[in-house]
């Protein structure tokens, strides 16, 4: 694992960036969150974001969730799914995350509903959708949104859907990327017309490291940032 430090320094400019960029855009401030992705980084560098304020934590492996939670079973850290999720590996997911933001189809739907209820748990959850062409990415259709909104509210009351994420394109031009952002706010938008029961669309968790600023500018109310608070991340001893 990398060694890390400085840590809460670093924490402490995001979030003031975090504050300028919300004012900037004319939004109230306080009104986006920091989410700190810890996918790669050890136990120590998280407890060390934790002794600086921080709770939730990002992670795009189920396996590292479980294995961390272990770690750090003498605290109160939630653990944040935001990475793929196969099935075969929803039992861990259900059993030690709170939350799950790459929500992105029926199938995954079926077996995380399955594995909370017979661990007697609700998570939060975000619908991931893709926005951008790369086949790379993960995430829902756009146009399949509306329908598995509708199956989620009458067919998965474990999973209390909150908003939608998106992970923007991986492009040197900032208005490809920005654009990404603004087509999950205006999808976000036009599903909260249709008033389906028992969702909730106030969030959206858009935003990363090298293009927070542009995902706040588009709505985006929490913003996923792991390399400029952890620092750079070595994925061989993942």
């Amino acid at each position: 694992m990398n060694q890390v430090s400085n840590i809460a320094d670093r924490i402490n400019a995001v979030r003031n960036r975090i504050e300028a960029l919300t004012v900037a855009a004319g939004r109230p401030a306080g009104s986006v969150s920091l989410l700190a992705v810890s996918k790669t980084f050890g136990t120590d560098a998280i407890r060390e974001a934790m002794a600086a304020g921080l709770r939730r934590f990002g992670e795009n492996k189920a396996q590292e969730i479980r294995d961390k939670s272990q770690e750090l079973a003498d605290t109160d850290v939630r653990w944040v799914m935001i990475g793929h999720l196969q099935t075969n590996k929803a039992r861990d997911v259900a059993r030690h995350a709170h939350e799950i933001q790459s929500l992105d189809r029926i199938e995954l739907a079926e077996v995380l509903e399955r594995r909370l209820q017979l661990e007697g748990r609700v998570m939060d959850a975000l619908v991931q959708v893709k926005t951008s062409s790369e086949p790379s990415k993960f995430g829902l259709d756009p146009a399949e949104l509306e329908d598995f909104l509708a199956y989620l509210s009458s067919q998965a009351p474990s999973l209390r859907v909150q908003g939608l994420m998106t992970m923007a394109v991986n492009d040197p031009d900032r208005e490809a990327v920005r654009a990404c952002f603004r087509r999950l706010r205006e999808l976000r938008d036009t599903m909260q017309r249709k008033n389906i029961p028992n969702i909730s669309l106030e969030r959206l968790s858009m935003g990363m490291s090298g293009d927070y600023d542009l995902a706040i500018a588009e709505g985006s109310t929490e913003v996923r940032i792991g390399s400029a608070i952890f620092g750079d991340r070595s994925y061989t001893s993942s």
